[in-house]
């Protein structure tokens, strides 16, 4: 560790007490020792995914800490010198969901097994706002001889996920592997279809699950397709050839984003590119250091995250099931955490 990571350490020592708000969110600045696991973590894993972001961030405190970020050659040191914890909260309990990146079987032609199509956005959508609902686009014939198929995929229930996740990987028959991107919407609000087999009585809430909606619709096409239009909302994509198929999709920061390292968040209380400690209780405990790189619209609130599990089946099978309560607490950098101290505090 540097002598200049010591003397910052040194400079703001004098300052100790708890973080609080009267009004709106609460702050406690809390010590390392009080995060859960912290010590036997992998601190340079995720110094890795800060770093695929923080040169990213437009402010000189940000600035200064990533130059640093790559200078050292201890990581632990590097976070514990140089951010303080900091609890928000803002009276909501811990949810934490999971997210991931699906992998379809497709085509990059249509035939007798790769009959759906992944398509781009027609110009006509952009400019009226809202335009046709799911269930217009798919049966009217609208998009039809238009060449705006990217590719053709094998499962009808995997593509309405892919656009619920809004970026995914196409596996072509040869091997080659191509990455889409969320590229529009027709601009329909989205309406859970999981929620409406809950309505309609076919499960409890607690039962749903994508595996469970998937099957369900698998073994009712004819009904798990009106299902499936029951959400209006349509989502066009886009071919990314700026990430390698290789590394993870992108994040709301516009940079790859990594498994179990990376986190959506909702950055009215969690800035964007910030380490942020994972306390999660539940099936599958975790205590882990990531990074929030994303955000998402069902991410509301200082006390609610998305962790992201990474790519295909598996993970999309854990990330399906996750809905876990625990703790989660920011990384600010010095200066930022204790300004978030009411003057009474300092």
């Amino acid at each position: 560790m540097t002598r200049l990571f010591l003397a910052i350490s040194l400079a703001i020592s004098f300052m100790t007490g708890p973080a609080s708000s009267e009004t709106g969110p609460r702050y406690e600045i809390l010590d390392f020792a009080d995060l859960q696991g912290w010590a036997h973590d992998d601190h340079a894993a995720a110094l890795t995914a800060f770093l695929e972001t923080c040169g990213d961030l437009d402010d000189p405190d940000w600035r200064a800490l990533c130059a640093l970020a790559h200078e050292t050659d201890d990581a632990r040191s590097f976070f514990e010198l140089l951010f303080r914890p900091v609890l928000i909260e803002d009276g909501d309990e811990m949810l934490f969901t999971g997210y991931f990146e699906p992998e379809l079987d497709g085509a990059p032609y249509r035939n007798a097994t790769y009959r759906f199509p992944i398509y781009r956005m027609p110009p006509e959508a952009r400019r009226n706002r809202p335009w046709l609902t799911r269930r217009q686009i798919l049966s009217s014939g609208v998009m039809d001889g238009r060449g705006l198929e990217i590719a053709w995929v094998d499962d009808p229930v995997e593509l309405f996920f892919l656009q619920i996740q809004g970026s995914g990987r196409v596996r072509f028959p040869d091997g080659r592997v191509i990455r889409v991107g969320y590229g529009g919407a027709n601009g329909h609000p989205y309406r859970s279809i999981g929620r409406e087999l809950v309505r309609r009585g076919i499960y409890t809430a607690h039962q749903v699950s994508m595996q469970v909606i998937g099957n369900w619709v698998r073994r009712n096409p004819d009904a798990g397709r009106e299902l499936l239009f029951h959400n209006a909302a349509y989502v066009f994509f886009r071919e990314v050839n700026e990430v390698p198929p290789e590394k993870g999709p992108l994040g709301a920061m516009n940079r790859s984003i990594t498994p179990l390292r990376s986190v959506a968040v909702d950055p009215k209380y969690t800035p964007l590119g910030a380490p942020v400690w994972v306390e999660k209780t539940g099936e599958g405990p975790m205590n882990r250091l990531m990074i929030a790189q994303d955000v998402g619209s069902a991410i509301k609130g200082a006390q609610r995250a998305d962790i992201f599990f990474g790519t295909g089946e598996e993970a999309g099978r854990i990330a399906g099931r996750t809905k876990d309560g625990g703790r989660m607490v920011v990384l600010m950098p010095i200066q930022r955490a204790y300004a978030l101290l009411p003057e009474a505090g300092l």
